[in-house]
C-alpha cells in the first residue's frame, strides 16, 4: 500500500511546484502565440516540457484537395474521351515521361512551336521538367504543327498526347 506524505510541507513544495510548472508552461503558450512558432521544448533541472500547437491550415487543406479533385473528374470525363482520339492520331506527339510541359525555353521567351509551324525532324517541341531536370523533346517527323494539346505548365502522363503534326 502506498503512503501519503505524513510531513505537510512536503505536500505544500508539491503543490507549489505544479503551479510553477503550470506557469511556466503558459508563458511558453503565450511565447509561441508571439512568435508563430508552432513548438517549444525547454528543460530546466530535470523538467522537460514541450509546448507545440496544432495548424488548422494543414487540416483545412487535404479537405480542399479533395473537392478540387472530386469536382474536375466529373468535368474531366468529356476531355478524357477527346484525348483518347488524339492518342490513336497518326502524327501525334506522347509524352515520353511524366512532369511539367513547358512551350518556351524560360518565362516570357517565344515559344519554341505553334500552330502552324513548320517544324523539322529532332527539332525541340517543348521542354519537360522531370526531377528537377528541363528535357527537351524533340520532333519525331518533319510536318506542320496542327494541334497543341496541353497547356504551358501543365503536368503531364507518360504517353500523354502532347502534339499533332501532319
Amino acid at each position: 500500500m502506498a503512503r501519503q506524505p505524513d510531513d505537510k510541507s512536503t505536500a505544500k513544495s508539491k503543490s507549489e511546484s505544479k503551479s510553477d510548472d503550470s506557469a511556466l508552461i503558459r508563458e511558453l503558450a503565450l511565447l509561441l502565440a508571439e512568435t508563430n512558432l508552432t513548438e517549444i521544448e525547454i528543460e530546466r533541472a530535470g523538467l522537460r516540457v514541450r509546448v507545440a500547437r496544432n495548424i488548422s491550415i494543414a487540416a483545412s487543406v487535404p479537405a480542399a484537395s479533395v473537392q478540387a479533385v472530386a469536382v474536375p473528374a466529373v468535368a474531366a470525363a468529356a476531355p478524357a474521351a477527346a484525348a483518347t482520339d488524339f492518342a490513336k492520331h497518326p502524327g501525334v506527339v506522347p509524352s515520353p515521361m511524366v512532369g511539367t510541359a513547358y512551350w518556351a525555353p524560360e518565362p516570357g521567351a517565344k515559344p519554341f512551336i505553334e500552330v502552324g509551324s513548320k517544324v523539322n525532324a529532332g527539332q525541340t517541341l517543348l521542354i519537360i521538367e522531370a526531377m528537377k531536370t528541363m528535357n527537351q523533346i524533340p520532333s519525331p517527323r518533319a510536318g506542320t504543327v496542327t494541334q497543341l494539346l496541353v497547356e504551358d505548365g501543365q503536368p503531364v502522363e507518360f504517353g500523354e498526347p502532347l502534339v499533332i503534326i501532319e
